[in-house]
């Protein structure tokens, strides 16, 4: 009799407790279950910035890493950009922008973006946003779209607005961007 009490109970146990217990499916992964997940309120911040991309001159902020030789389509840069609050390089750096960049369309001027763009002022120091996308940058205004992050922008998603402010024949270019990101 006792036996079966003790049986009752631990499996009435099992079946109400379970789900309040993570469930460790070996050393790959686990799931958590509905009830201990942390629940947080979804919020979107909007982002300022200048990037300021830099391919001449003693140090450049972006080479060419490959490509063909008619410097085209195929060219692929490695970048290490800085971002700052104001228009002038010289404003306060706010993070950097490292990644790669390359023309991706035989037809038009169109790059495939590969940037995390890495904070290293204020609430955002030591968070970063990935964006991963299309860049016609012959159009006055371009969005691209965030597709992750980390630190406080961790599980991020959201766009980017870019708008070239300034290029020279050189290739230089400073770009503002206007970012919405949704973050927990």
């Amino acid at each position: 009799m006792a036996s079966h009490v003790a049986c009752t109970l631990f499996t009435l146990h099992f079946i109400l407790f379970s789900s309040l217990h993570t469930i460790t499916c070996g050393a790959f992964y686990e799931e958590v279950t509905e009830a201990i997940a942390i629940k947080r309120v979804e919020k979107t911040t909007h982002l300022h910035f200048y990037f300021h991309d830099i391919v001449s001159g003693k140090n450049p902020t972006a080479i060419r890493i490959a490509g063909p030789d008619n410097h085209g389509f195929g060219d692929t840069m490695m970048a290490d950009d800085p971002l700052t609050e104001g228009l002038e390089i010289s404003s306060k750096p706010v993070g950097k922008a490292q990644g790669l960049y390359a023309l991706a369309s035989q037809n038009d001027i169109c790059l495939l973006m590969v940037l995390n763009f890495a904070f290293t002022e204020g609430k955002y120091n030591g968070s970063s946003i990935s964006i991963l996308g299309r860049n016609q940058i012959l159009n006055d205004v371009r969005e691209m779209p965030i597709v992750g992050g980390s630190g406080l922008f961790r599980l991020a998603h959201g766009y980017a607005l870019a708008h070239t402010v300034w290029f020279d024949e050189q290739g230089d270019a400073t770009v503002e961007y206007n970012v919405y990101v949704s973050h927990y």
